[in-house]
């Protein structure tokens, strides 16, 4: 298939992710709504975090190690992030309660960055103050690159106090080298991704060669210094790579981990895990899955035809 007419198709749908219009009427029409919840059903946990933990008791079972996150993004009330912070806060408790293998993994704009950062702040600090009762870590996610700065800032300052708090790195910003500087230096987790989101071409690195290069320099950097991390990627040349890494620095499991996101190659995976590396499943549950959806097909177009086929199933 031509490769700019899949490079095409999937910057359309990242742009498609970031239209809060589509994503209003999407959520307002329930015959859409329905429709198009039969494509995103194949990534998401379901739409209660009650539906989720059943799919990650059968993932711990297997021996997977989980992560579950309550999706939304730009909250523009401070009831509605006060509320997502409660949910958050619910996970914690559910993970404790049912002595789930999970981490809490959360957008800081959905519990207040698009109002104010103080607030935002505080609701990371009620969310961290919980999970760290019982050692749970709680990971913060990547997001728009406007907001990089402010995201890095409210990190740095709850790892002061929390020592459970994380963080997401996106290899393809070119910003992320200065960043990863600053990052490294602090002793929270970084999570590596390719980085999903639509930016100026200028700011960021197109999919391969050179954005595989960089995401693996990141590792090599973290795996020779011990530093914790999560190696979160379904690219299987960039996990042989970091397979050997690993190897090379005779890495420890409770140093690093290798990330999916639910239904999406988990084979791969299982593989990893069966040749007893360390490993995670990333489940998100909730309404808000239309931004999640469009991202998961961006990532490879071709599975359009999958949620086609979800779709009529």
């Amino acid at each position: 298939m031509d490769k700019d007419l899949i490079l095409l198709g999937a910057n359309a749908l990242r742009r498609a992710a970031m239209n809060n219009k589509a994503k209003e009427h999407i959520l307002s029409n329930e015959i859409l709504f329905s429709t198009l919840k039969k494509a995103a059903d194949r990534y998401i946990g379901g739409e209660t975090l009650e539906e989720t933990i059943l799919k990650v008791k059968e993932q711990n079972k297997e021996g997977f190690k989980c992560s579950m996150e309550f999706m939304g993004e730009n909250t523009l009330t401070e009831i509605e992030a006060n509320e997502a912070t409660k949910e958050f806060i619910r996970i914690a408790q559910e993970i404790k309660n049912q002595k789930l293998n999970s981490t809490v993994s959360l957008d800081l704009s959905h519990i207040g960055l698009s109002i104010s950062p103080d607030l935002c702040l505080n609701n990371l600090s009620s969310i961290c103050q919980e999970a760290e009762k019982n050692n749970i870590e709680v990971t913060i996610s990547a997001e728009n690159v406007e907001i990089t700065d402010a995201i890095i800032d409210i990190y740095k300052t709850a790892s002061q106090t929390y020592k459970n708090t994380s963080i997401t790195l996106q290899a393809y910003l070119h910003r992320s080298q200065d960043d990863f500087k600053e990052l490294i230096q602090e002793n929270g987790r970084i999570r590596i991704v390719k980085g999903a989101f639509d930016t100026p071409a200028n700011l960021s690195i197109p999919r391969g060669a050179a954005l595989d290069e960089r995401y693996l320099y990141y590792v090599d950097q973290l795996l020779s210094k011990n530093h914790r991390c999560a190696i979160a990627t379904h690219h299987d040349y960039i996990q042989k790579e970091a397979v050997a890494l690993i190897q090379n620095y005779k890495t420890s499991n409770d140093v690093y981990e290798f990330e999916s996101l639910y239904g999406i190659q988990t084979e791969q995976l299982r593989n990893l895990k069966e040749q007893g590396y360390a490993t995670k499943l990333y489940f998100v549950y909730g309404k808000e899955w239309y931004l999640y959806l469009c991202n998961r097909i961006a990532e490879y177009p071709l599975n359009l035809f999958q949620a086609l086929d979800d779709i009529i199933s």
